[in-house]
Formats: C-alpha cells, sequence, structure tokens
C-alpha cells in the first residue's frame, strides 16, 4: 500500500434528529452484523438540528428526536453527534438563542462537532463551548480551488466541505498535501443542477426562514427540480461519487471523509443510501428487512 493510501472510508450521515428511528434500528444492526457491510467503510459522524434552531441551515431540519436520547445512542455507538448550525445570516443578537445555547452546553465534548457557516458564530462558540470540533460547511459554496485550499489551511476546521463541483478535480486533489486531505469530506450525492447558480441564495432562503423572518419562497428553476430528489438522478450528476469510486479512486488518492446528504428527505430514501454506500449486495434484503418489519419506524 502506498504511503498516502486510505482503507477506510468514514462516512457522515445525514437525520441526527430527523432519523433518530432509523438510526435506532441501523446502529445495533450495524455492530452486531459487521459482515453485512463493506469491511473498508465505518460511520464518522451523524449530523443534523431539531427544527426549532435559527442556528440552523443548510436544508431546513424537520428533527424532533429528544437531544438527550439522540446523544445517549450516539455515546452507546462511540459515534460523533454533529450539529447542524450552518445559517450564514446570524447577526449578534442571535447568538443569545436559548434553544441553541442549550444543545451546544450537552453536546460540549471533543467527540462531537459543529458544521459551521457563520464567523461569528464560530467565535461565539469557541469563546464558549471549547470542547467542540468544527467543520466547514458546504453552504459556503466555495467552488474555487484556491479558496478551498485556503480553508484546508485553516486551524479552526477538523474538516472542510467543498462544493460538489470540486468532487473531480482530481489533478488539483492529488497535489494537495496529506494534511489538507484528511480535513476534505467530499459531498457525495448531491442532486442540484452542475451548472446551478443560485445555489448560494437557495441557502440562505433557508437560513432566512429558520430565523423567522418573512421572506419569499425560495423556488428552484432547474429542470426537473418539481419532482424532488432522486437518488437515481444525483447518481447522473459529474459531481457524483459512487460506492466503487470512494473504494477504487479516493481511498487510493490518501481521502477518507465522505458526507451523504439527505435531512430533508424521508426515512425510506436514506435507507437506500445506507444500502448503496455501506451494505453488501447480498446482505441489502436483510438490512432492508430488519427494518421495514419494525413496527416503530414510519418510512414515509
Amino acid at each position: 500500500m502506498k504511503k498516502s493510501e486510505k482503507t477506510i472510508a468514514y462516512y457522515h450521515l445525514p437525520g441526527l434528529f430527523e432519523f433518530y428511528e432509523l438510526y435506532s434500528i441501523f446502529l445495533p444492526l450495524f455492530r452486531e452484523h459487521r459482515e453485512y457491510f463493506y469491511e473498508w467503510c465505518d460511520i464518522g459522524s451523524i449530523y443534523g438540528a431539531p427544527a426549532d434552531c435559527i442556528w440552523g441551515g443548510g436544508r431546513a431540519g424537520f428533527g424532533d428526536g429528544s437531544p438527550e436520547d439522540v446523544l445517549a445512542l450516539m455515546q452507546e455507538y462511540g459515534i460523533s453527534a454533529r450539529l447542524t448550525f450552518s445559517n450564514s445570516l446570524l447577526k449578534p443578537e442571535h447568538l443569545a438563542d436559548k434553544r441553541c445555547n442549550e444543545l451546544c452546553r450537552l453536546f460540549d465534548t471533543s467527540s462531537n462537532g459543529i458544521i459551521i457557516h457563520s464567523e461569528l458564530l464560530l467565535e461565539y462558540l469557541k469563546n464558549n463551548y471549547p470542547n467542540l470540533y468544527y467543520v466547514s460547511s458546504t453552504t459556503k459554496v466555495i467552488t474555487d480551488f484556491g479558496q478551498f485550499i485556503n480553508e484546508t489551511d485553516r486551524d479552526d476546521f477538523r474538516y472542510v466541505v467543498p462544493d460538489f463541483r470540486l468532487n473531480k478535480e482530481f489533478d488539483k486533489l492529488s497535489a494537495m498535501s496529506q494534511q489538507q486531505k484528511d480535513k476534505v469530506e467530499f459531498l457525495c450525492n448531491e442532486c442540484c443542477r452542475y451548472g446551478c447558480n443560485d445555489r448560494k441564495s437557495c441557502y440562505e432562503a433557508v437560513s432566512r426562514k429558520n430565523l423567522g423572518e418573512d421572506c419569499p419562497e425560495h423556488y428552484c428553476t432547474a429542470p426537473g427540480a418539481d419532482s424532488g430528489y432522486r437518488f437515481s438522478k444525483a447518481m447522473t450528476n459529474p459531481g457524483f461519487i459512487s460506492a466503487d469510486d470512494i473504494k477504487n479512486v479516493y481511498l487510493p488518492m490518501g481521502f477518507s471523509n465522505f458526507k451523504i446528504e439527505g435531512r430533508g428527505l424521508g426515512s425510506a430514501i436514506v435507507l437506500e443510501f445506507l444500502l448503496y454506500y455501506m451494505t453488501k449486495p447480498e446482505y441489502q434484503i436483510h438490512v432492508r428487512e430488519a427494518v421495514y418489519l419494525d413496527n416503530m419506524l414510519d418510512l414515509f
């Protein structure tokens, strides 16, 4: 094995609060039947935010999982919990929000992190919750490779999630130092149109909504947007990273962190992500049955 090659891909999965019930079934299965899953992958973190968080950003969450229950589940399985606090439009008066501060106090350990956009919030959290680590959010829409390199060189961030349109810049990616590569977390399954110019506006609309502002709804005008997210469509995106790509291209290049989006989707489609990216084909039916036959889980 070459010095830069990685042997394990760490997935960062969606729906910490949104899909608590799904993970309460899936995580025991992942531990007790490790033979069902690819030996070259593991779970790096699960991310999300409750629906009532004004610091929230990215895709608007709808999570109603109890923070105490969520944290206990992550601690039981030794998985990092990440709060998605990527609102890009925060002002000083928003920093005192009781709900978000309570969540930070609860999750304030070195095992847990914050996905973040706002520099204002970053400085506040560093001063008040010193144990958390930070992930530079893809909501920054970093598409310039030089800017992306500068972001990976910042000591503030343990990981940086570039815009998905940098996923296939292989010549530039391969030239990165190993220290930089270790901080890159690729967004694998984005369905957004590759040439979209409204991505930042879309995220800002979500930020305004989470702040409770009275603002017009943002509607995507890309062809086929009215059909919503389709995994089959995401697979045709030029920036899509497949399971085979991870194993045969990115791990050999020295990259090991991969983000799966899907907080705003239903449990059924998130289960398909878990099957596709983590589960050996011959065992997918076993995982499906374990999940679908659990009467406590609403898959709609």
